[in-house]
């Protein structure tokens, strides 16, 4: 009876040191970890300025090309400052050209020339030219500032706006995401393990809504902690080795980093 008491304890305390502490479970030097699977890149974007939305040009789900457009705001007098400074520059053209070919009469022992008007007159003529040419630039860049173009190739995640909607300056008006890039992040990863965990190491990784285990290295280790639920834990990066089909970001896993 006391042989079946002991063996019944024992057994008891080793299940609930696995609940407990499921690291307990895995191989030694290895460390166990849950994840979510996330793209590589994800990119908020909105403007630097505030007015109304006047057009969107993509559709969520679409693929985008870097430099294209997403979405321009409607700012007529933004395209009013950089006509008229297209027209300021043109006319200090005209200035300049003028003063190129024009003459002053001068008298000079009893004749009468025709010289080029002074340097400094050509010079003044010049530097007009310049300055509007540097205010026709600042009027492009503002009126550029208008139109949300994609940092990056990527896919359009979200449309957080409508034409006709007022935004305020930095407000999100589009996101997106790598989803044919994607990565895994750990969630709980405890400070007590975080120094088991070396750049470049292997890892398992399990899908649990695919039921499909893929191989890993790990890619990056958060210097800044997070606190979850009252513990301590450190974001892990994990690249695939090579990325399943039917990945979605958000879906979770778990990892297994180490031999």
């Amino acid at each position: 009876m006391k042989r079946f008491y002991w063996s019944t304890l024992l057994s008891l305390t080793a299940i609930l040191a696995i609940l407990v502490n499921p690291v307990f479970a895995a191989q030694e030097g290895t460390v166990v970890a849950s994840a979510v699977i996330v793209p590589a890149q994800v990119a908020e974007l909105g403007f630097i300025t505030s007015a109304l939305i006047k057009e969107i040009t993509v559709k969520e789900g679409e693929q985008v090309r870097a430099g294209q457009t997403l979405a321009v705001l409607d700012t007529p007098e933004l395209q009013f400052a950089v006509i008229a400074a297209e027209a300021a520059l043109r006319s200090a053209q005209g200035e300049e050209k003028v003063q190129s070919y024009r003459r002053v009469k001068d008298r000079r022992h009893g004749r009468v020339y025709f010289d080029i008007v002074p340097p400094e007159v050509r010079q003044i003529a010049h530097a007009r030219v310049q300055q509007a040419q540097a205010a026709l630039e600042v009027a492009q860049a503002t009126l550029a500032q208008t139109t949300l173009v994609a940092p990056y190739d990527a896919t359009v995640a979200s449309i957080d706006v409508v034409p006709g909607e007022y935004v305020q300056q930095n407000q999100v008006v589009v996101t997106l995401a790598t989803l044919n890039t994607m990565q895994i992040e750990t969630t709980d990863l405890s400070e007590r393990d975080i120094p088991k965990v070396k750049i470049g190491a292997p890892a398992n990784v399990f899908i649990e809504a695919l039921n499909e285990n893929v191989n890993g290295t790990v890619i990056g280790i958060s210097s800044i902690a997070n606190t979850v639920g009252g513990d301590v834990v450190f974001k892990v990066t994990i690249g695939f080795d090579k990325q399943p089909e039917h990945l979605l970001w958000g879906m979770s896993a778990e990892v297994t980093i180490g031999k």
